[in-house]
This record gives C-alpha cells, sequence and structure tokens, in this order.
C-alpha cells in the first residue's frame, strides 16, 4: 500500500470518528481551549472557521480577540501557505476557497500561536490534515521568522496510532481535546 493510501485509509477512519464525537459532544468543548489560550492574552494568535464536523474554537477565539489580535486562515492558492486575515466575533465573513469563511475585508496579521485543525492526530504531535499541505507550508514558514506554538485542536476521538506521515509534516507543540491537554515533549 502506497503512502497516499494509508493516508487516504487513515482519513476516512478518522472522519468516521470525528462524526461520532462531533454528533454526541456536549457545550464547552472548547473549554480547555479557553484555559490554555487564557495564558496567552494578547499574543498574536489564529483559529480556524470549523468546517463540517471539526470541533469549534470560536469561543476561545472571542474571548482571545477581547485582548489582542485574531485571525483566521486564507487560501490565496494551491501548494501556497495560509495568510491569515484579523478577524473578530462581529467580522462579516463571506465564503473563501474550500468553502471555509473569511473576513469581507482583509486586514493581515502574523500569529505566533496557530490552532490548527486536524483530521487524525498523535500523541508524538503528528497530524494528519486534509492533503493539500498547507499548514505545513504554514508552520514551516512562520517557524523560520521565530517561534511559533501550533496547537492542534480536535476531539479526543480523532487520535490515531502510526500515522502515515512524512519527512515534510510539521509537528504540533500541544494538542488540545474536549477533554485533556496533551503536551508534546521533544528531545532537546
Amino acid at each position: 500500500m502506497t503512502l497516499d493510501d494509508q493516508k487516504k485509509t487513515a482519513r476516512k477512519a478518522a472522519f468516521a470518528r470525528r462524526r461520532g464525537a462531533f454528533d454526541a459532544q456536549g457545550p464547552g468543548a472548547g473549554g480547555l481551549l479557553s484555559e490554555v489560550l487564557a495564558g496567552y492574552r494578547g499574543t498574536p494568535t489564529a483559529g480556524f472557521m470549523p468546517i463540517n464536523t471539526e470541533i469549534d474554537p470560536r469561543p476561545a477565539m472571542a474571548e482571545q480577540a477581547a485582548h489582542g489580535p485574531v485571525g483566521v486562515p486564507v487560501i490565496e492558492a494551491a501548494a501556497t501557505p495560509l495568510k491569515f486575515a484579523r478577524w473578530a466575533p462581529d467580522t462579516p465573513m463571506i465564503e473563501g476557497a474550500f468553502k471555509a469563511q473569511i473576513p469581507a475585508d482583509i486586514t493581515w496579521m502574523v500569529p505566533e500561536i496557530v490552532i490548527v485543525p486536524l483530521v487524525a492526530f498523535d500523541r508524538r504531535g503528528g497530524r494528519l490534515g486534509y492533503g493539500g499541505g498547507f499548514y505545513d507550508r504554514t508552520l514551516e514558514g512562520l517557524r523560520e521568522r521565530g517561534p511559533v506554538l501550533a496547537i492542534g485542536f480536535a476531539f479526543g476521538a480523532q487520535e490515531a496510532e502510526n500515522l502515515p506521515l512524512e519527512p515534510t509534516d510539521q509537528p504540533l507543540d500541544l494538542i488540545i481535546t474536549e477533554a485533556e491537554v496533551i503536551t508534546i515533549s521533544r528531545p532537546a
């Protein structure tokens, strides 16, 4: 089985688990994300507008926006890094690429914290995304500029073992689910 086939199989299983977790979620799924971000008030932060069955980071993003800049991703073209547009809870939104909501009027910002959506994750900071490589290119570029905290935000049911990863996949620094905060330790 090729790596692409392995990724396709892993994504299919993860989407099914995510659907079940989405359907069963109770209120306050983003509570731990809010708690973690409270320690970073004022730090430029990028979140995401949830699509389909993704866990919703917007309540935590709204809290963060009361203290400093918050952005959401904008896809400008295939195979390019994401850019981030300023967002607040009352920002008028329009449909962008891949049906993701983006601000109607764009003011760019550069985040130091990136809340990353995902399809599956492992406890080593591995992340399986949708396959476009947008976050991998983005995190790589941001990390070349300086420190960036990459926080994977997902339902615990999206955890997997033995994810089919590539050397270009950018690791997460933290993973936050509705039930726990997973700190990734890396060798020094």
